[in-house]
């Protein structure tokens, strides 16, 4: 194959992704890539192998491992341990590798359980969304507010430690007491983890469509702030950290460590048809299509959709832009220390924006709320 990067070899801390395209429906408001037939399982677990020998040597090393999608949990338990087997046998993972795999309730059975403990998966995220069945119809998920309920309760009940709930808010016609509601009953629950999203709606998903549609509304931009604040408030008194804008955990070692990678510039690669990679100088996606990626693979090219090389500058505005997401900010040094920038920190500060604590840089919840703008001013 031709290289799709400059061949260099990776120090351990990096993180590995693979993307598992199958579904058994499409939701109404997700835009990841994936296909609704199992059909071609075989052949993607062939490309995934050719994929995993062309980066062996790559990296030396990797500490996380992320089964995403789609939906990995749809794969056949035959089919699992045939991608795990996989991936040690051309990869390396540390002896403490955190190791995830995105479920979902309908697809949670002891058998199932016991094929990822048996397969060393530590870590679960188990795509709830919501507890309310209407909510759920909209959103085109298949399983109940009862199944997500059953579904902890198995994860939990087989030994699992370390497992997060995905969930999702501003709805059409979702009003605050109700999603603060949706929270209270995962609390109840007690995940160690969180990820709360706000519904972002893409013109190319049915939901997507009814907005340019007019026959729903995305929320004003007060009241998603204010959805955001109460959010953030909410579970913080429940024992909380906001560590990341869409993010909580029980406390710091129950972060996804995976997921950190991408926020703090860690190398990381990413296998399958749509998934990303970045090696801290250049950044390459697949192709967004099966067949395509599978056929590149076979034909001995790498299944690139396009790859950038990044300069010092477009490195420096990433780590700042990705560093105001998270509640551990930036080191000072990274800003620049002229008076216009001391300037707008100051006023930052002052505006409760952000903080400045032990040498870094952080953004408070109200900052989290405008995250994305705040390298800009400092950019002027």
């Amino acid at each position: 194959m031709n290289s799709p990067v400059t061949p260099a070899r990776e120090p351990s801390r990096a993180g590995l992704y693979i993307h598992v395209p199958f579904c058994r429906s499409k939701c109404r408001y997700c835009d990841f890539y994936s296909v609704t037939s199992l059909e071609p399982v075989e052949q993607w677990l062939l490309g995934i192998g050719r994929e995993a020998r062309y980066y062996q040597d790559r990296f030396d090393s990797f500490d996380t491992l992320y089964l995403g999608g789609g939906t990995p949990t749809l794969l056949a338990i035959h089919h699992l341990k045939l991608l795990l087997g996989l991936l040690r046998q051309y990869f390396r993972f540390t002896a403490d590798a955190e190791i995830t795999v995105e479920a979902n309730p309908d697809d949670i059975t002891s058998d199932l359980l016991a094929c990822l403990h048996d397969l060393g998966v530590n870590r679960i995220s188990l795509g709830v969304q919501s507890f309310d069945d209407e909510s759920l119809g909209l959103l085109g998920r298949r399983h109940s507010g009862r199944q997500a309920e059953e579904a902890f309760a198995s994860i939990r009940k087989s030994g699992f430690n370390n497992v997060g709930m995905d969930l999702i808010y501003g709805l059409p016609g979702q009003s605050e007491t109700a999603w603060l509601e949706q929270l209270a009953h995962a609390i109840r629950l007690n995940p160690e983890h969180l990820s709360c999203y706000q519904l972002t709606l893409s013109g190319e998903t049915p939901l997507g469509r009814m907005l340019e549609d007019r026959l729903i509304q995305n929320l004003e931009e007060e009241t998603e702030r204010s959805f955001f604040l109460h959010t953030s408030q909410f579970l913080e008194n429940q024992g909380y950290t906001h560590y990341e804008v869409s993010n909580f955990a029980r406390r710091d070692s129950l972060r996804s460590r995976h997921n950190c990678k991408y926020w703090n510039h860690t190398p990381y690669l990413g296998l399958g048809p749509g998934a990303h990679s970045f090696d801290a100088r250049e950044r390459w996606w697949n192709l967004r299509s099966l067949e395509a990626y599978c056929r590149s693979l076979a034909d001995g090219a790498p299944p690139l959709a396009g790859k950038e090389a990044l300069s010092e500058e477009q490195l420096h505005l990433e780590t700042l832009f990705l560093g105001f997401r998270t509640r551990d900010g930036i080191p000072i040094e990274e800003l620049d220390t002229g008076p216009f920038a001391r300037e707008v920190r100051a006023r930052l500060v002052a505006d409760g924006l952000l903080q400045l604590a032990h040498g870094r840089l952080s953004p408070t919840p109200a900052g989290m709320v405008v995250a994305d703008r705040l390298p800009l001013l400092f950019d002027q």
